[in-house]
């Protein structure tokens, strides 16, 4: 693996870091998770999308600029460090793109990845259910045949969709063959969220964003051309989708050398308090760990990427960096309000919000008890 970027990729790195310091927001957005932050947010999508930002590695008929993973990785080290907003946009963009770029026809891509690049379609996941989390092959929507349609007709509920409440579109599993059990029998359905029969709650929290929402599903009729994949075989499409929330696409090493960064900053701030006594003297030993997590996983990712531009796939491997950066996050944040000290519980949207949002980092895209397993079963070899 070489480590040096070429003279190209450091052209687009310049270009990348001048119109980000040209562009990137003064002051921070509103939260992505309220109405009135969500459209902030989408302004800034269609920004990204004017410039040709929005989905860089993505070929430009639909929307991108054709660049190498590389470039996907030099472009988001430059857009984390420059404190650009948060994407809201990311569930088409990091997750359903990917499986519609492996799965979908010609068609559904023409259809659908240009409007994702463009955040005119919005896509929330259709994962959870009341009784089926973790265990997504437990889910109980069904999606029954109706050739007079042209399609099928869902029935069912969805919870726990981030930002459904801002969405216009929802991907998700429904079982399609009653007779099969756990993962056999599932189809995967894009399902638009203005349809008859489709009912969207917003769910509130304890912070008081809304984004969150259950989606409820009462005969909800979708035409054939919105199943990706083939019918009976959506968990192979899911687990393609899984493996990019959990691995390369969703949370990429820019993000945490930002905040390692800036976790070193306020370290030197806090600097005289950690040596007189006044805070935990352990923390600067943590902020050092902290960047060399940091720094452990962009090399590792590096590593994957290396792999990926000859032809593997990343697979059940993406269990393992989802274990990690979803605790290195949690470390993160833990050091930096032990930094902040008491005032920690001032600093409401910036480390303190931070930190209450890692907490859900080892629950959702697949509690990390359940991944766990999956690394010792699929990639350690263990037994079960």
């Amino acid at each position: 693996m070489d480590l040096r970027f070429s003279s190209s990729e450091d052209a687009f790195r310049a270009e990348v870091r001048a119109w980000m310091d040209g562009n990137v927001p003064a002051s921070p957005l509103p939260s992505g998770d309220t109405a009135e932050g969500f459209a902030a947010h989408l302004d800034w999508e269609r920004q990204l999308f004017d410039a040709g930002w929005a989905a860089v590695s993505w070929p430009e008929e639909y929307g991108g600029r054709g660049a190498t993973l590389w470039k996907w990785l030099i472009f988001e080290e430059e857009y984390w460090r420059a404190g650009a907003p948060n994407r809201v946009n990311q569930n088409g963009l990091f997750l359903l793109a990917p499986s519609i770029f492996a799965f979908g026809t010609d068609e559904q891509k023409a259809r659908f990845l240009p409007k994702i690049a463009a955040s005119e379609y919005l896509f929330c996941q259709g994962w959870s259910e009341p009784n089926a989390g973790s265990d997504l092959a437990g889910i109980t929507s069904r999606a029954v045949r109706d050739d007079a349609a042209g399609g099928w007709r869902l029935t069912g509920q969805k919870t726990w969709t981030t930002r459904g409440a801002f969405c216009n579109w929802l991907f998700g599993l429904f079982r399609t063959d009653p007779d099969q059990e756990r993962h056999r029998g599932l189809s995967y359905f894009l399902v638009p969220l203005d349809g008859e029969g489709v009912t969207v709650r917003p769910v509130g929290r304890l912070d008081g964003d809304d984004g969150f929402a259950e989606v409820f599903l009462e005969d909800v009729v979708v035409t054939d051309d919105l199943v990706l994949g083939e019918v009976d075989q959506g968990w192979r499409v899911a687990m393609s989708t899984t493996s990019s929330e959990r691995g390369l696409s969703l949370r990429s090493p820019g993000r945490f050398m930002a905040a390692a960064t800036q976790l070193t900053a306020l370290y030197r701030e806090q600097r005289d308090a950690v040596e007189a006594g006044l805070l935990d003297p352990g923390l600067r030993d943590a902020v050092v760990r902290a960047w060399m997590d940091a720094d452990a996983y962009r090399l590792h990712t590096f590593r994957t990427v290396t792999r990926m531009t000859d032809g593997e796939e990343l697979g059940a491997e993406a269990s393992f960096m989802k274990l990690f950066w979803s605790e290195l996050d949690v470390s993160l944040h833990e050091t930096a309000l032990g930094l902040l000290g008491p005032e920690a519980e001032l600093d409401v949207d910036g480390w303190m919000k931070g930190y209450q949002f890692s907490l859900a980092g080892p629950i959702y895209a697949g509690t990390n008890e359940i991944q766990r397993n999956v690394v010792a079963e699929r990639v350690l070899g263990l037994p079960r």
